[in-house]
């Protein structure tokens, strides 16, 4: 019988939340960095901040990707709970190690780069064009993620991850945030990458708009995903969900 080891959640948690951190913190920490060298050119500092995360965005998937598919994001895990990839339990524990490490990360870009650990953002960012973006960048996002995990070519996921958050910087009017846990953290630096906290529940609510939209789409482009589901994003241990597939199939062989 196929078993995972004892300690496989606990590893998972680990992961997720050492990826969102990392991630958090080359977000902010790149958008501090490009203010400060560029402060006369909001094009090239928006450059430099999306060049650094999808860089790191990479990194940071090749890193963590093997102990828990780095989802990194609290969208992706809802996907593929719906599509069977994890228990309730398992979605859950993602969600909740996400945030914390986003939260972590947003706090230790800031206090790299001598700021206040905790400096709440005044940067406004609301209205339908920006929720609409959120909306696109997060069902395209997925669509990425799912449909190179459909194809099978999950070893390029972390490259076509990057890349799309690296282009959806600047083809969406939102910067393409696409992460509820990434949009609450960035409340936290009064950056060029931060966020009004009033202004988070509306590109929170988008982003779970285009995540549902996109389970639609994912679900009629690629009727046989939940095959995969324990792939995204990347390989990974399989969670309690594929290792009951398993058991129950052997025991019925």
């Amino acid at each position: 019988m196929l078993r995972a080891p004892g300690d496989a959640l606990p590893r998972k948690a680990l992961a997720e939340f050492v990826g969102t951190a990392f991630l958090l913190v080359a977000v902010i920490g790149s958008g501090i960095a490009a203010q400060r060298l560029s402060p006369n050119d909001t094009g090239l500092q928006l450059f430099e901040n999306a060049a650094a995360t999808a860089a790191a965005l990479v990194a940071v998937i090749l890193a963590v990707g093997a102990v828990s598919g780095a989802h990194l994001n609290p969208v992706v895990t809802l996907a593929d709970r719906f599509f069977g990839g994890l228990s309730n339990t398992e979605a859950g524990v993602y969600v909740a190690s996400q945030l914390a490490g986003a939260v972590t990360g947003a706090v230790v870009a800031n206090l790299m780069f001598s700021l206040p650990a905790v400096e709440l953002s005044t940067r406004h960012r609301s209205g339908g064009g920006l929720w609409l973006a959120e909306v696109v960048a997060t069902l395209g996002l997925l669509l990425v993620v799912f449909g190179v995990v459909r194809s099978g070519r999950t070893s390029a996921a972390p490259f076509a991850v990057g890349a799309y958050i690296g282009g959806a910087y600047f083809f969406t009017s939102s910067t393409s945030f696409a992460n509820p846990a990434v949009t609450v953290a960035r409340t936290l630096s009064n950056t060029f990458a931060g966020i009004k906290p009033v202004s988070a529940p509306g590109f929170i609510a988008a982003q779970l708009a285009g995540a549902a939209v996109a389970i639609v789409a994912v679900r009629f482009l690629y009727p046989r995903v939940a095959e995969v589901a324990s792939d995204v994003v990347v390989a990974h241990p399989p969670s309690s969900v594929e290792l009951t597939r398993s058991s129950l199939a052997e025991a019925a062989s």
